[in-house]
């Protein structure tokens, strides 16, 4: 059994390598994966509603809904990750099943003609925001060991603070440098006691400066490879009012109570038998599990300008999370020294933490042809720059949040759809473009994808099926640490299949 300790995070230097740019980015994507007619026109409903996906993006879309109704939608995805990595390539995919949204709407219809309001309308709802299910393989040979991560962790740390002492064991002073001195001593600590590094001076107990054990170079290079997988998802439960103003006008708001679920493992692998080293093999594993609770509010308004054309805009304010996140680690080296299997029962727990993602502006327009059929659009913006880490602690993000703030840039988003009908039958189809969080995009590029769905009208059922597909590139840095920058190149393709079954109550 693990022995549990919490990680005071005394200095804000240490606490900072646990949170980092990637997670302010992937805790403030959203992409609704909702109802199968939702996402079979790319989610492009802003102006339209009366689909229980469309309350996310504009929650006067519930006022739409001339009935009571709810749906039910599962889902089933794959991505395919292509990764480029020096001079190695290699592909993974991984599937998965979703239950991706569940909702009903309950509308009350006025009678009363003389009144303002002709409707009103309640709804609760679950939306499953953001699949975390992610898996990549790739190899290469490098010039650039990763003996550099360690060294770059250990530089002016003192030698006695990182060495086992009579007495003392692995999981003790792992355990002691979490509490008191934080992350970046438990990196070198491990890479030190492994001999992947070693001090410039092994007697002098005040020694600061080390030296990797492994040889690399561009006539030496090592053999490397990388695994990573991800799990868990984003989701957010909904409380919907909206109502009807006359016959022209919609308006609605939202309160969103969101939950994070991540479960991360990475490993890197080593090898080499260059003349010189240590070290010649080298397995360095760890494992991330974040939980997370968070609340927004969303208003929205809908006007129906004649029969043929409709405008939608609104607002979603910043989510305000509560994060908690713990980690475990193991390091095995072979060498001279022989087999090195550093595996200490100790989970680090980091301070609770808050984080605020950014507010979201939706305007749109949707052009209606009767009951023929219909095209709709949606832009939307968001600032990533505006991402902030806080803590009610000590601990400072000042350093993070700038960071964040030169990095990160305000990124668009167009969605296109259109829905074409046949008797009982609905053919669809759309686009979606969204931009980069990033200022420089060869960290993450631009996103693009397409959809196509079906629906068939029982009467009081409804089914509908919706396929779409996306792709994006990013690089893949294996660690946060500025000493040891390699990374990958993927290529990332995923493609969804959804189905709901909907019914007017």
């Amino acid at each position: 059994m693990k022995k549990i300790f919490l990680f005071i995070g005394v200095l804000s230097m240490s606490f900072l390598n646990a949170q980092d740019i990637t997670d302010a980015v992937r805790y403030s994507q959203q992409d609704i994966l909702g109802t199968a007619r939702f996402r079979g026109m790319s989610g492009a409903f802003g102006a339209l509603g009366g689909d229980m996906s469309a309350l996310q993006i504009n929650p006067a879309g519930s006022a739409v809904f001339l009935g009571s109704a709810g749906s039910i939608t599962l889902s089933t995805s794959n991505i395919q990750n292509d990764a480029s990595y020096l001079n190695g390539f290699s592909t993974a995919s991984s599937s998965n099943f979703n239950f991706n949204q569940i909702g009903a709407v309950f509308v009350y219809n006025n009678r009363n003609e003389s009144s303002v309001l002709n409707k009103l309308s309640l709804s609760i709802a679950y939306d499953q925001t953001t699949d975390f299910a992610d898996e990549l393989f790739v190899f290469g040979s490098s010039s650039n060991s990763i003996a550099e991560y360690f060294l770059g962790e250990a530089q002016g740390i003192p030698l006695d603070l990182i060495t086992v002492r009579p007495g003392e064991n692995i999981d003790g002073v792992y355990s002691f440098l979490g509490e008191t001195e934080g992350y970046s001593a438990q990196q070198a600590f491990l890479g030190h006691e492994s001999f992947i590094i070693e001090a410039n001076d092994l007697n002098d107990p005040n020694n600061t400066s080390y030296f990797s054990g492994v040889v690399s170079d561009i006539n030496n290079p090592v053999l490397q490879d990388y695994y990573y997988e991800s799990t868990g998802l984003n989701g957010k439960f909904t409380i919907n009012g909206g109502a009807q103003i006359h016959d022209n006008f919609y308006i609605g708001v939202n309160l969103n109570s969101h939950f994070i679920n991540y479960d991360r493992v990475t490993r890197f692998d080593e090898f080499n038998n260059n003349t010189g080293s240590a070290v010649n093999e080298i397995a360095f594993t760890n494992r991330l599990s974040t939980i997370g609770a968070g609340f927004s509010a969303q208003i929205g308004g809908i006007l129906k300008v004649s029969n043929m054309l409709r405008l939608g805009a609104s607002l979603e304010s910043p989510t305000w999370y509560y994060m908690e996140e713990e980690t475990t680690q193991r390091l095995l080296t072979d060498g001279v020294n022989g087999r090195v299997n550093l595996d200490p029962n100790v989970i680090n727990i980091f301070p609770e933490y808050q984080l605020r993602t950014p507010a979201r502006a939706t305007g749109s327009v949707a052009v209606l042809f009767g009951k023929r059929g219909l095209i709709s659009l949606d832009y939307s913006y968001k600032d990533y720059g505006s991402t902030e880490f806080d803590s009610d602690r000590f601990d400072d993000f000042s350093d993070l949040n700038r960071e964040i703030e030169n990095t990160l840039q305000g990124a668009s988003t167009l969605r296109i759809g259109g829905e074409l009908r046949n008797g009982n039958w609905s053919f669809r189809g759309g686009y979606v473009y969204e931009e980069s969080p990033y200022k420089n995009e060869i960290t993450l590029g631009d996103r693009e994808g397409l959809s196509l769905g079906i629906g068939y009208n029982f009467g009081k059922v409804k089914f509908d099926v919706a396929y779409d597909y996306s792709e994006q590139e990013r690089n893949q840095q294996f660690y946060s640490n500025s000493a040891f920058t390699n990374f990958a190149t993927i290529n990332s393709y995923r493609d969804n299949l959804t189905f709901t079954l909907s019914l007017n109550l």
